[in-house]
């Protein structure tokens, strides 16, 4: 018998996952040499390889069709792993606009990692660009508000433990990002390529965290002939301790 939710595991699955994606492209992407290596400074003989930036390992076919369905695949499961988010805090914080601000920040962050997948950067570069915008600023502002939530609303005593591990995420994905932009603007594209692959690996080990709270929750879908009552519920597995309130 389990003594925790099973969806405890979609949050370090779909981490694992997304991320095995963007690597196999990568790989894809280096065996036509269409990229460098991450740190090489091979050439070819006639010129040089683009730099392994995401979006460049994903933007030529047939790796561009992958890509397309890695980030579909990985916004859809992340808006899932966003909306459980929602329904596990909704009443256990006493300041509402917080978490619905959570779920449109991420909503918007996976909107944007639709743009990235099917648009590709050579084909649509200012949607591309758009959509990358979308995902890095608003993914960002979700995981500080995520962390300070955490802290606040102190889930069966694991709050401060988690929230600590989450600031120091948020930190991390902070600094990729503003490095990244530093590196771009001085036209360091190896560099930058290096920090944007780190960027996006903390962004997945900071949901894949997600499994510390869902452990004790399980969520149900309730179908009934009542359009009065509500459809979505969430109900803890154990008694959860009584939450420090925002």
């Amino acid at each position: 018998m389990w003594n925790f939710s099973l969806w405890a595991l979609l949050p370090p699955v779909y981490s694992v996952c997304s991320a095995a994606g963007l690597w196999a492209i990568y790989f894809l992407a280096v065996k036509n040499e269409t990229i460098r290596p991450l740190g090489s400074q091979a050439k070819r003989r006639n010129g040089s390889f683009y730099p392994p930036y995401i979006s460049v390992a994903g933007n030529f076919p047939p790796v561009s069709c992958i890509f397309s369905e890695v980030t579909n695949l990985a916004a859809f499961v992340g808006f899932i792993i966003a909306v459980l988010r929602y329904v596990q805090l909704r009443h256990r914080i006493d300041k509402p606009w917080l978490n619905v601000c959570c779920l449109v920040a991420f909503s918007v962050a996976c909107f944007g990692m639709t743009l990235v997948g099917n648009f590709q950067l050579f084909t649509k570069e200012m949607i591309h660009n758009l959509g990358t915008f979308l995902a890095f600023g608003a993914g960002t502002l979700f995981c500080w508000m995520q962390s300070y939530i955490t802290l606040k609303v102190n889930l069966n005593n694991e709050g401060k433990k988690v929230g600590i591990i989450r600031v120091l995420l948020s930190g991390s994905i902070t600094a990729c990002v503003i490095l990244y932009i530093c590196l771009m603007s001085q036209g360091l594209h190896m560099h930058a390529t290096q920090c944007q692959w780190s960027l996006v690996m903390f962004f997945f080990i900071f949901l894949g965290t997600f499994a510390i709270e869902f452990r004790h929750s399980r969520f149900d879908i309730v179908c009934t002939d009542n359009c009065q009552r509500p459809v979505c519920l969430s109900e803890p597995l154990t008694e959860m301790s009584t939450p420090n309130q925002l």
